[in-house]
């Protein structure tokens, strides 16, 4: 039972992995960056307040001293990362973009030893330097006539998205230590972020989308609500009652990969030889990292 926990944030990178394949239709549709989040999130809600009253409505209980909790997971590692993210993919290259976001790692593994005291140990560091590493490869920034497209203000919406990725994994650890449930903190969470974007949102716009798509748009924004946004943050969250943040956020950074497949089966995109590589070497890390550490007698 132990060993399955280990799959829950490798299963969330997989599932953030394939948000791309959700944002690239909605774009197509004529929705904006704020549109398609403002959407996710709507559905998400919904559905995690029913999950919620089906399992147990005590879960919906909350300090109001401790609404900071929330509202900081909600606007870092939720509205913080999906705004960020979706900034850098216009200014960057999708496969850039995923890398910068898989630096999350480092700044958890480093805010995780200040705020929580959690060692840095050579086998993090090792499996981080080499799931980076099988990353880089798979989005081919080193290959010539890759189509890279460089921006500053790319890379800084980057590096942002990763740093809002990170401050969530140690948000969550937080709502942890003080017993609130997975469910609490991103029903909250999801709640205080989608409730920034109403003010920015085209209304108009999903109307249409929806209106037109009928039956079937429904099922996919219903879809885009649970696999990119409420099972990947349940998983995570629930993980870190098992694990250390930096622990946790090593063993989903295999996002990059993940794209590199569903680009591969839902828009014909052929990995090179490299991505081939660099997804062997992800993979390595995430099972050496999963093993668990020989206690020291």
């Amino acid at each position: 039972m132990r060993k399955a926990v280990y799959l829950l944030p490798v299963l969330s990178g997989i599932m953030w992995g394939s948000g791309g394949i959700f944002v690239r239709i909605l774009t197509e549709l004529g929705m904006d960056g704020y549109t398609i989040v403002f959407s996710r999130l709507a559905v998400a809600v919904c559905i995690t307040a029913v999950v919620i009253c089906l399992y147990d409505r005590r879960l919906f209980r909350i300090k109001p001293k401790e609404i900071w909790i929330f509202a900081l997971g909600g606007f870092s590692g939720i509205l913080g990362v999906m705004l960020a993210y979706n900034a850098a993919i216009k200014q960057v290259t999708l496969s850039l973009a995923a890398v910068l976001l898989s630096m999350s790692p480092v700044f958890v593994l480093v805010l995780a030893a200040v705020f929580f005291g959690e060692k840095i140990t050579i086998k993090k560091l090792g499996c981080m330097a080499l799931a980076l590493t099988g990353c880089i490869l798979v989005s081919g920034v080193l290959e010539d006539g890759s189509g890279m497209k460089w921006s500053a203000a790319g890379i800084v919406f980057g590096v942002l998205a990763a740093f809002f990725y990170a401050v969530y994994s140690l948000v969550s650890k937080e709502s942890v230590k003080r017993k609130y449930h997975a469910f609490t903190m991103i029903f909250y969470s999801m709640l205080i972020s989608g409730a920034a974007l109403i003010p920015v949102t085209d209304w108009e716009c999903i109307y249409t989308t929806v209106s037109d798509g009928g039956a079937k748009m429904t099922l996919f924004m219903l879809a885009n609500a649970v696999i990119a946004s409420v099972l990947p943050y349940m998983f995570y969250t629930l993980s870190l009652e098992f694990m250390e943040a930096g622990k946790a956020s090593i063993l989903a950074a295999g996002e990059p990969v993940a794209a590199m497949v569903f680009g591969f089966l839902f828009f014909s995109e052929k990995p090179t030889a490299l991505a081939v590589i660099g997804l062997v070497l992800t993979t390595a890390a995430l099972m050496i990292f999963s093993r668990p550490e020989r206690e020291k007698d």
